[in-house]
């Protein structure tokens, strides 16, 4: 059995459509972020970055952080989604650590700026919607000649597909991108994929309303984090 630590967020949907895809069983502990369950002590021993998800595997008692090395960790559990020849292997890596360091924290920040941001920054909003934009058709270019990311799917695609999933509501269209369109398409229908997205959907609250939830998502600095620290080490 896995513990998932998860919120419903393209980062949580992640793990959840991997766990499903592996037929893994795991139970879901929620990670209410806007309430700052991040930050609890016991979160904080999984993972040290305050953020969520991180899962437990109580079979071997690995406790891991960050989504890439999660996703890695269960492909090589489960022995699917991740080659082990190494011109293959090394294609998954290659688009998986493009997700991580590209996509994913790019329309992060595109989403706040859209949806979070007390006051329009429109500097930001473009910066960050071109760039959002720019990796949508690098997608689109790769998958000219594959029909998934590394070929064959993988985690390099389900690690893309949840920040690919918010495309309108970050004031992009998917149609102009013919290739992304029908690798999109395709990967929605997957049964293990629907059902990974879905999990938690009624948990979602929306934009945070109060200061106080505002500040909990938005405002962590070094102070917050070593007050978070301390309370580990009482």
């Amino acid at each position: 059995m896995i513990d998932l630590y998860y919120w419903p967020t393209p980062n949580g949907h992640k793990i959840s459509i991997m766990l499903e895809e592996c037929e893994l069983e795991y139970n879901v502990i929620p990670v209410d972020i806007g309430a700052g369950d991040q930050f609890k002590p016991k979160f904080l021993r999984i993972s040290p970055n305050n953020r969520m998800p991180a899962i437990v595997d109580n079979e071997t008692g690995e406790s891991i952080f960050e989504g890439g090395a999660i996703l890695i960790y269960l492909a090589e559990k489960c022995g699917r989604f991740l080659p082990t020849e190494q011109h293959n292997r090394m294609q998954v890596l290659q688009w998986l650590f493009w997700q991580a360091g590209g996509l994913g924290p790019m329309a992060g920040q595109l989403s706040h700026f859209v949806n979070y941001a007390r006051e329009p920054v429109p500097y930001a909003q473009d910066r960050y919607a071109n760039e959002y934009d720019r990796l949508l058709a690098v997608m689109d270019i790769r998958l000219r000649d594959c029909e998934f990311l590394a070929g064959e799917y993988s985690i390099a695609d389900i690690a893309s597909f949840p920040w690919v999933v918010p495309y309108r509501r970050l004031g992009n269209d998917l149609d102009k991108f013919e290739n992304l369109r029908r690798w999109f398409d395709a990967i929605k229908e997957r049964p293990a994929v629907r059902t990974g997205v879905d999990l938690g959907k009624a948990w979602k609250t929306g934009v945070p309303k109060s200061d106080e939830v505002h500040a909990t998502m938005f405002n962590q600095n070094s102070e917050t984090v070593m007050q978070a620290a301390e309370a580990l080490e009482d």
